[in-house]
């Protein structure tokens, strides 16, 4: 982890951005084309410091990767407003809310459609938190794509652990010819996955590529400084779920490739997020 983390050149930095989608892959264009990329990432956009500069940032990433799917979270209105003017050509914007701070979906024009999208109340939060949903079609297939930030800290581990239940619950029981996709931040400790625990038909896209060290602590104070914390923590926050049709003869959607981004301190000296964003790729087979 460390070693991919260091900071970068700026020259360096716009390097790799350029190249960093076609290494994910792994593939020419011809068969990246029938791939499906995504991005999930948790903004920070409560954080005030260097907001236009950590925007561009944002918005920078977003247009060098260039993701089918991208899945943000912590979102605010001059964020939503930045990307609207200069990502609404290419993408359709959904959002999870208006006031305060709310999670975002964007789905790529040319190749993913909108059929339907829903947001779904955690009836007890205490931190405007929801489950936002969109039911898409990629490449003639089905997909129900799920977003959310679920509740924070350690002293609401019992709210946090009710609203995986719920996510959980919502992936199991969708109809048999839907892949389903959830990414955002979770704030979950492992011990509470273990005492959730997943449906036999979900699992964690981490460990399916083989738990890569490299991608393991997507909120890591030991690398990023964009809090000040007395504790220095490294935990895997933000993570990916996917549920695979359950009717036989569909195609199926199979994870390739994670990397971190957002590991480049930007030029105001900051990250653009306090927690790094998940860059993911999956095959249909």
């Amino acid at each position: 982890m460390e070693g991919d983390c260091e900071e970068k050149t700026t020259t360096q930095e716009g390097e790799e951005r350029g190249n960093s989608a076609a290494e994910a892959t792994g593939s020419g264009p011809e068969e990246a084309d029938s791939r499906l990329s995504l991005i999930t990432w948790n903004v920070d956009g409560l954080d005030a410091e260097e907001q236009p500069e950590r925007a561009r940032g944002l918005c920078s990433y977003l247009t060098s990767h260039s993701p089918d799917v991208v899945l943000l979270q912590e979102m605010i209105q001059p964020y939503i407003r930045f990307l609207h003017k200069r990502l609404a050509a290419t993408y359709t914007f959904i959002q999870g809310g208006d006031e305060g701070y709310f999670t975002v979906m964007l789905l790529k024009k040319s190749r993913v459609s909108l059929l339907d999208s829903q947001i779904v109340q955690y009836p007890n939060t205490c931190m405007m938190r929801n489950l936002l949903l969109a039911q898409v079609m990629f490449r003639g297939q089905k997909l129900c794509l799920m977003t959310s930030h679920l509740e924070s800290c350690k002293d609401y581990a019992g709210e946090r652990m009710r609203q995986l239940r719920l996510v959980m619950k919502r992936m199991d029981e969708a109809p048999d010819d839907v892949t389903v996709l959830f990414g955002g931040d979770t704030n979950l400790r492992d011990a509470e996955v273990s005492r959730v625990g997943l449906p036999s038909s979900v699992c964690d896209v981490w460990e399916q590529l083989g738990e890569p060290e490299s991608c393991r602590y997507t909120w890591d104070t030991q690398l990023n400084t964009n809090k000040d914390v007395r504790f220095k923590c490294r935990l895997r926050f933000d993570r990916l779920y996917l549920r695979r049709p359950a009717q036989d003869g569909l195609p199926r959607l199979d994870p390739d490739s994670m990397a971190l981004v957002g590991l480049e301190k930007l030029r105001c000296g900051r990250y653009t997020s306090d927690h790094w964003g998940i860059y993911c790729t999956f095959s249909v087979q």
